[in-house]
């Protein structure tokens, strides 16, 4: 058993972040992390051509800006070495391949009690706390939801956190579903790399480009959001132009007014949209069924395919391991109540970060 004053699960940027604030005020804390390495949904489970979809100065993490000379949209290399050098340079250390398999909080002790699997010596570990911070972000786990017939498909069929590449998809045909920014992204670098591209595309969508989202934020700062959503969608309007030939229709609500109610984040373009309209990479609607070589859609059409990447989201897994979490977790293990600010919520002795990678997918 090891007693500390707070605990902080997951070694991503938030928990590295929250361990850095805590050490430049000598606050004593552990990271608890699964995986064998730091920010590990970037070292293990990103795709090669990514690169923050937001400009660097609201990426950096606290008392650490990007240096001067960074691209203004920092690529996955840099990043990962600016993660690592952030780490070094706050001495962080987290403690890593510890599964939690258990947090509760106990009333009588006025203290948390934290269970983790050691990996490594296959030993069970216990960690008293006055503070636990969930830091495992909404993207723990990829999650697929089931399609009838997916189980016959006989081509090859992945989650999007196991995509690295479009090189080896050159002169096939791929249907990527999901168009949120990774199915969006990975689109594109398949057609890129010589892929017959085919995405599904089934709910309106405001699309942006980098230079909009950068302008949108700068704007936020002083003037009202529905203000900056009425100007960022007449340039997008003028930029992109009627896609609904393509099947593309943009929701009523402006982007950043969707994103702070909502939290869901518009698809920061890299080029995609210019495929579409070109028509080098085709829109489906929603998939009705998987066939042993590709898919049926809603609209009765049935298209061959030899590979499959479901960029169908994430899930949390907080809930799994947090006991009594229903007052601050939703089914889906993301907070129930967050600040508009902040993007955190805070109940008692317990901090859960709501927003791990956001915008930086």
């Amino acid at each position: 058993m090891e007693e500390v004053k707070v605990v902080i699960v997951g070694a991503g940027p938030s928990g590295l972040a929250t361990s850095a604030c805590l050490n430049t005020l000598s606050i004593p804390n552990i990271i608890l992390e699964k995986e064998d390495c730091c920010a590990s949904l970037w070292k293990m489970r990103a795709y090669d051509r990514l690169k923050l979809h937001l400009a660097k100065e609201f990426c950096s993490l606290p008392h650490m800006p990007f240096p001067h000379n960074a691209p203004t949209y920092v690529p996955k290399d840099q990043f990962i070495s600016y993660i690592d050098e952030y780490a070094s340079n706050f001495k962080i250390h987290p403690k890593y391949r510890r599964f939690v398999e258990s947090a509760s909080y106990e009333v009588c002790t006025n203290k948390w009690r934290i269970v983790a699997k050691n990996a490594i010596s296959n030993m069970v570990e216990v960690y008293v706390a006055d503070f636990l911070v969930v830091a495992t972000g909404e993207n723990a786990k990829g999650f697929i939801p089931y399609f009838p017939g997916v189980e016959n498909f006989v081509g090859d069929k992945m989650h999007s956190n196991e995509y690295r590449s479009g090189s080896v998809y050159n002169n096939k045909d791929v249907l990527v579903v999901g168009s949120g920014n990774s199915g969006m992204e990975i689109a594109y670098d398949l057609n890129h790399h010589g892929a017959r591209t085919s995405i599904v595309i089934k709910t309106p969508f405001h699309a942006l480009s980098k230079e909009m989202v950068r302008l949108g934020m700068q704007l936020l700062t002083y003037v009202p959001v529905d203000w900056v959503d009425s100007l960022i969608m007449k340039m997008a309007n003028l930029w992109y132009g009627d896609l609904s030939k393509q099947g593309l229709h943009r929701p009523t609500k402006g982007p950043f007014y969707i994103k702070t109610t909502t939290g869901r984040t518009p698809v920061v373009d890299v080029g995609t949209m210019d495929k579409i309209a070109k028509g080098e990479i085709k829109v489906r609607p929603a998939v009705s069924r998987i066939t042993k070589n590709g898919a049926e859609f809603a609209n009765g059409e049935t298209h061959k395919f030899e590979a499959i990447i479901f960029a169908t989201g994430y899930r949390s897994t907080a809930n799994y391991w947090l006991k009594d979490y229903d007052f601050l977790l939703d089914k889906e293990g993301m907070p129930k109540t967050k600040s508009q600010t902040t993007g955190k919520v805070q109940m008692g002795s317990i901090v859960l970060d709501s927003q791990e990678k956001d915008w930086l997918e």
